[in-house]
């Protein structure tokens, strides 16, 4: 098992979304091709965990079909970790989270 979140794409809508648990997690959100449009958290200040988080991504990206998530207690720490392999595989974060590329450190992965 790597630190890449490589679970399968799930189509992101209402029912899918339904049926997650309200917990704290990690996520992508791709468009239909797989371009990750987002690379998120459900933190505590999310009412109903990842389906909140979700449900806002949805609203703010258009154009986002799929997802894909990691339940964990330590969302804040796998967020860095995933963050730093976006970087390091694309040169650059997604449009949401560019402001954390200051913040995040650098990775190499094999």
């Amino acid at each position: 098992m790597g630190i890449r979140l490589d679970k399968p794409w799930r189509p992101l809508n209402g029912a899918a979304i339904d049926a997650l648990p309200a917990q704290l997690g990690v996520y992508h959100v791709a468009d239909a091709h797989g371009t990750v449009l987002s690379v998120g958290y459900a933190g505590a200040n999310e009412l109903f965990g990842m389906q909140s988080a979700l449900r806002r991504e949805i609203e703010q990206h258009s154009n986002a079909t799929q997802f894909r998530c990691e339940f964990t207690s330590n969302y804040r720490s796998r967020w860095d970790e995933l963050l730093m392999l976006h970087l390091a595989d694309h040169g650059e974060l997604p449009e949401p989270q560019r402001d954390q590329a200051q913040r995040v450190g650098r990775l190499t992965p094999s």
